[in-house]
Formats: C-alpha cells, structure tokens, sequence
C-alpha cells in the first residue's frame, strides 16, 4: 500500500515525541473500548496495536469489547469503564446515535476521549479530542471506481453489521460509482456464507460483489466457489486468508485501513495529551485508504493478521 511519504514523516514526529516524554516515568491506564464481535479478525489487531502503545510509553492497558454486538450493551461498557477515571479512553464510534450519551458523559467527567475506525463525522460533536481511522465513504468510493474501471457495473454489497455507520459508508461511496444493493450477511462465518449463496442465487445479473470485511470476503469468497459463480469481487481489510484470495485471482483487491495504527496512535495521542500540556496533532489522523492487490499482496501477507 502506497502511503503518502508526509504521512509516514508526521507518525514518526509523534513516536518521537512520545519517546522523549516517557522519560517522565508517568503512571497512566488507558482503556479501549470497541464494538468487535469477537468473530472479526481485525480487531485482535487493533488490540495489539493498543497493547503495544501501552506497552511503550509504560502505560496499563485494558481492551473491552462486546460480543454482543448491543449498542445498549457497548454503551454501559463506556459508562463503566469511565466510572473507574481511567488516564483516557479509546472508543470505537459505529452508531453515534446510541453511543454519544455515554461518550459525552465520559469528557464531561474529565475524561480525553480519542475516537477510532468509525464515527469520523460525529467524533468532534461528541467532545472527542480527535479521530483515528480511514475516511470510510471516501474508501468506498475509491473502491467503487476501481471497480468500475475493471468492468463492474452491477454490485452486492455484503456488510456484517448492518448497524455500524462506517461499513454502511462503504457501501454507499462504492454506489456512486456502481449501482449497489446491501446484503445483510451478519459475522458468522456459517451465516455468510449462507446468506451470500442465497443472494448470489437471487441476483444472477450482478457481475460484482463488495465485501466489507476479511472474513465475509473469505466467506463470499466460498459461496463463489460452491455455486461456480465467478464475479469481480474486492474487499476492505487484511489476513492471510484475504492475501491468499488475492493471489489467487478470486479477490481483486482489498482496501487497508492499516488496524494497527487504529489501536496504536490514540494511545500514542492520549499519553502526549496527557503529559505534555496538552500536546495534540492538528488535525484527525486518517489511517487509510489504501489498495492492496496482486503486485503488493506477497509484501504484507507475513503482517496480515498481525501488524497490518
């Protein structure tokens, strides 16, 4: 994936400003809480990236997350962790509507929120210090007219979470370049595949499918195969699992958000914020989009699940 070489320059400024202020032997703890079902391999990378943030500046680090996928649920997950005055918070944003009351709440108490993967739009109302995460309509867009320009002209879009504003995002973005019709397919791996087959049976003249998670791409990727259908498929994310589709020519290509800097830079920013007078980048920091296809697959395939 080809980053922009300021970008690169900017996240190494911040590390290092990081480093210089560990030297004040700070005592701080940081909780992450995300909306991650337990079944997505995405977030067990975002969660490392928090790990080792916490792990560098010499930070406690606590992940919550609710496999309930309840917005009610994740958001007394916000109002109990931030009862315990926590040195910051990290929030995953996919349903502002649900979660901003207990987000509000927390900065009232004097809480720094950073924001992260979903929610971009809302972030600053909420009170949050700034967002980490990819513009996900702009990602969207970027992966519609990709398609496009490879002969897509009629599309399914296949989303886990068809609560969660930032994948709806995707969709719509990729719409305004190929017509699109959302498939509600949840994250159980069995339920995707079921329903996908199901969809691909009862849309026979689409000629591509939008995937907008690794392991719905991967699930997608197995109702194609058991039907014999053969569409332009593209998908948002990484794992081996995606990298080996891609090299197999049964994935055109995926688009990284690159998870870890999502789990790793907010913590990073709170530490900053908290340490050195309230020390912020000025502006939100956007973690991606970027395309990962064939000619670049191979280079991260070793980091898919890992660090990438």
């Amino acid at each position: 994936m080809k980053l922009l070489k300021s970008f690169a320059t900017a996240i190494a400024a911040v590390a290092m400003l990081a480093g210089t202020v560990i030297a004040g032997g700070h005592s701080e703890r940081y909780v992450m809480i995300t909306h991650g079902e337990g079944k997505d391999p995405f977030w067990p990378v975002v969660q490392k990236g928090g790990e080792d943030a916490a792990r560098a500046i010499g930070a406690e680090f606590e992940y919550i997350y609710n496999p309930s996928a309840d917005m009610a649920d994740m958001a007394s997950s916000i109002q109990a962790a931030a009862a315990t005055q926590p040195s910051g918070m990290v929030i995953s944003l996919p349903d502002p509507d649900a979660l901003g009351p207990a987000i509000k709440a927390a900065v009232a108490a004097g809480i720094p929120v950073v924001t992260m993967n979903s929610g971009l739009e809302s972030s600053a109302s909420l009170g949050a210090l700034m967002h980490v995460g990819q513009p996900e309509r702009l990602a969207g867009q970027k992966a519609g007219e990709r398609a496009k320009s490879e002969g897509a002209s009629n599309a399914l879009c296949m989303i886990q979470e068809a609560y969660n504003t930032a994948l709806v995002d995707r969709c719509e973005g990729y719409g305004e370049a190929v017509p699109i019709k959302s498939v509600d397919t949840t994250s159980d791996p069995a339920t995707i595949t079921t329903r996908a087959t199901a969809a691909l049976q009862a849309n026979p003249g689409i000629d591509a499918v939008l995937s907008v998670g690794p392991h719905v791409c991967a699930g997608v990727a197995k109702a194609m195969d058991d039907l014999g259908v053969s569409v332009h498929h593209s998908c948002f994310d990484l794992t081996t699992g995606v990298m080996d589709l891609i090299n197999a020519d049964k994935v055109s290509f995926t688009i990284d958000q690159q998870q870890r800097l999502q789990g790793y830079m907010p913590v990073i920013v709170l530490h900053l914020y908290n340490n050195a007078a309230g020390l912020l980048p000025g502006a939100n920091i956007p973690s991606g989009p970027g395309f990962v296809d064939k000619s670049n697959a191979s280079s991260v395939s070793a980091l898919a699940g890992i660090d990438r």
